[in-house]
């Protein structure tokens, strides 16, 4: 696998964590280059991580893992978009006067979206067996990619949220849901993208 080849994959294996970036600059206040960082050293590290582990992994266990990899994402991004459509629609009914909630950015919730959006890196690692290659430099340009991408996407999602606040929060519910149901269609062979 050369250069050109190892950087196409490692931004299409970052496409789930940017879009998911956006719809956490989407509900945040103010951006902040700490804040930016955060977001991209989870979905950084997870998308350098999954590949070695699938690596380490080898072949034994490819069948399981590309298997489940869809449920996994679309129960996380369903259930966690879920939860944002639906205080999203709660705020609504709410006092508009009540100060904006700050996107939280802990381990609760970045850990099943730096999860969910990197499973399928898992599966690809596997693959990275099978190539010769230096390993630790693919897995590393993954990371640094991933990290690059999300810090953007979480600046994007902040401009187009402080624009439209009042809707901001929903749509990044939906979206993750999207990603999720894209995610699991694609598992099953119901699309090819």
């Amino acid at each position: 696998m050369g250069i050109v080849e190892l950087v196409l994959l490692a931004i299409g294996l970052s496409m789930d964590a940017f879009a998911v970036s956006i719809t956490i600059g989407l509900t945040m206040k103010k951006v902040t280059i700490k804040k930016c960082l955060i977001v991209g050293l989870y979905f950084g590290v997870f998308q350098a991580a999954m590949p070695l582990i699938g690596y380490l992994l080898g072949t034994t266990f490819a069948s399981f893992i590309t298997a489940i990899d869809h449920w996994i994402a679309l129960i996380l991004l369903a259930f966690i978009g879920g939860k944002m459509i639906w205080e999203a629609l709660k705020k609504d009914d709410e006092d508009e006067q009540c100060p904006k909630e700050e996107a939280s950015l802990g381990l609760a919730k970045m850990l099943p979206l730096a999860v969910a959006t990197s499973i399928d890196a898992l599966a690809i690692g596997v693959t990275f067996a099978f190539f010769e290659m230096n390993v630790v430099f693919a897995i590393l340009s993954i990371g640094i990619i991933t990290l690059t991408l999300s810090m953007i996407a979480v600046k994007i999602g902040n401009i187009f949220g402080t624009k439209y606040k009042a809707k901001a929060e929903l749509a990044g519910g939906i979206i993750l849901v999207l990603i999720g149901l894209r995610i699991f269609l694609n598992g099953i062979g119901v699309i090819n993208f």
